[in-house]
């Protein structure tokens, strides 16, 4: 291993050319269009890496989400459209048996100070729509969206994740 790991750098080093993966980065924002962070998503041979890192939000656990739409512009997020999701039935939660949303992803944790940074991986999901899955980077793009109350993986439509508090656009 150690060989192979001075071999790719030795390439990297004598100028060839390492590929990397797709990323898309954009800015979470408020209700009033403040900036609250940054979300980064990373395409993976199996799915996509969130990388979210956020302040000015209130302590404690919040649900995230992938939305449908890349539309961040109405004060209530509504803009968003629902969560992002595959077969005909929308069902939520990380917990549920029967839950087929690929806009699932586990709550954002943020400390005393109002900030919050995670990394989360999504193998429902795609930027390009890469091996059958739901595509975010689509024709209308997507969101990721950080709701008021945590998710409990479980209640329909949303986990009782509450109002939406802070929406990044992705295209």
């Amino acid at each position: 291993m150690r060989g192979f790991l001075i071999a790719c750098a030795g390439l990297a080093m004598a100028g060839v050319a390492v590929a990397q993966p797709a990323s898309v980065t954009a800015d979470l924002k408020g209700p009033k269009g403040e900036a609250l962070g940054t979300v980064t998503l990373t395409e993976a041979p199996k799915g996509v890496l969130l990388k979210i890192e956020a302040s000015g939000l209130t302590p404690g656990w919040h649900g995230l989400h992938f939305h449908e739409k890349g539309d961040c512009s109405s004060v209530d997020f509504k803009s968003a459209g629902g969560h992002v999701h595959g077969g005909a039935t929308m069902v939520h939660g990380l917990l549920n048996a029967d839950a087929n949303e690929a806009g699932d992803l586990p709550n954002l944790y943020v400390g005393a100070d109002g900030t919050g940074a995670a990394e989360v991986f999504s193998p429902w999901t795609s930027l390009t729509g890469a091996g059958g899955r739901q595509a975010l980077q689509d024709a209308d793009g997507s969101a990721v969206v950080v709701h008021a109350s945590p998710d409990d993986h479980m209640s329909q439509p949303i986990g009782g994740a509450g109002a939406r508090v802070a929406c990044a656009v992705i295209k």
